[in-house]
């Protein structure tokens, strides 16, 4: 079987009233837990379904219960899953690779990993004879994952799930707010559809109006303390937010999507001056996707707190930040830890 993303293989699970044909082997990975558990939930059909702990569980525990189906299937297959079987695949590699050539069909063996190299025996025996699906939440070329097709399975799976109807621009600004954590935009959109008659369609107004609210507000005091160079201040708003409940992942993307306006801002100014063009920083800002008069004038002032020097290096720094929050720095403590020096970084004169 093909590779296949849980953005495809959830819809199609589901319009198919889960009567997909499945093999007796499937691995389930990819960074997004929400993915993962909803993908794990839509294997296990009526079955019966037996979890053990990648963490503590041996091959010789694991070995007999693969080989004896349930006496209470209902008709379906026994699901067996290892949870976060990441150190169980690389701990019994060998015994994993010589079962997937042969697998039981007594039961339906899901392995669940936050990740698995295209060049490792397990995958290419599974990609051939089994069943792969992929859950990160991030756009990536190699696998075909789109931003439009994630806004799609926003659009319609998530928003079914809900009973309610989600416009795209609104699907796009959940993401620009909160992050590509599928589990929290899952949540943001089940409190919207409570606002919205049956029928009716979340907008980006209402986005705007009910998730912004005084958490936007507080977002807005963390980039103009940035701008005007108060640490302190923008720490002790950012510690506001994370009290809250916000996790640092999810308020990055909050914080940057405005930074990074004004940082293409400053690259439309530079390579203006580069080519010797006449430019007015109004023009750049509106190039950078800032449209509304008072935004504007918000922004034209913070450039000129930032400096051209701090301006010009907004967007490297908010890849560097991105980058290290999603590998290095994800483990809670230091996601936090991460966040508040780059605000440092930032609002430093």
């Amino acid at each position: 079987m093909p590779v296949r993303h849980a953005f495809e293989w959830l819809p199609e699970n589901e319009s198919s009233g889960g009567e997909q044909e499945l093999p007796d082997v499937v691995v389930v990975s990819g960074g997004d837990a929400t993915l993962r558990s909803w993908v794990i939930g839509g294997l296990s059909r009526e079955g019966d379904r037996t979890q053990f702990d990648g963490e503590a569980v041996r091959w010789n525990d694991l070995r007999d219960d693969l080989q004896t189906a349930s006496l209470f299937d209902m008709g379906e297959k026994r699901t067996i899953v290892v949870r976060d079987a990441d150190k169980f695949l690389s701990a019994h590699r060998g015994e994993l690779e010589a079962y997937v050539a042969r697998p039981s069909s007594a039961n339906r063996f899901v392995l669940e990993l936050g990740s698995l190299a295209s060049n490792t025996r397990i995958y290419k025996a599974v990609v051939k004879d089994h069943l792969l699906v992929v859950c990160s939440s991030s756009p990536d070329k190699k696998l075909g994952v789109t931003a439009a097709g994630r806004r799609k399975f926003l659009t319609g799976y998530i928003a079914r799930r809900h009973g309610c109807k989600l416009a795209a621009g609104a699907a796009d600004r959940l993401i620009e707010m909160l992050g590509e954590e599928i589990g929290m935009l899952e949540t943001e959109i089940a409190k919207l559809a409570v606002y919205q008659d049956p029928g009716d369609t979340i907008d980006e107004a209402l986005v705007e109006k009910i998730v912004a609210g005084w958490q936007g507000q507080t977002i807005w005091q963390i980039t103009d303390a940035i701008a005007a160079g108060d640490a302190a201040e923008a720490l002790r708003q950012l510690d506001k937010l994370i009290s809250g409940g916000q996790r640092p992942i999810a308020l990055l993307p909050q914080i940057a999507w405005w930074l990074r306006r004004l940082g293409m801002a400053t690259s439309v100014v530079l390579h203006r001056e580069k080519e010797g063009r006449v430019w007015r920083l109004e023009d750049a800002i509106s190039a950078a996707g800032i449209h509304r008069p008072g935004d504007i004038q918000r922004a034209k002032k913070q450039l000129k707190s930032l400096g051209r020097e701090r301006a010009n290096r907004l967007l490297p720094w908010l890849l560097d930040a991105d980058l290290r929050l999603k590998g290095t720095h994800s483990q809670e403590g230091r996601d936090r830890m991460l966040l508040e020096q780059f605000v440092l970084r930032l609002a430093k004169v």
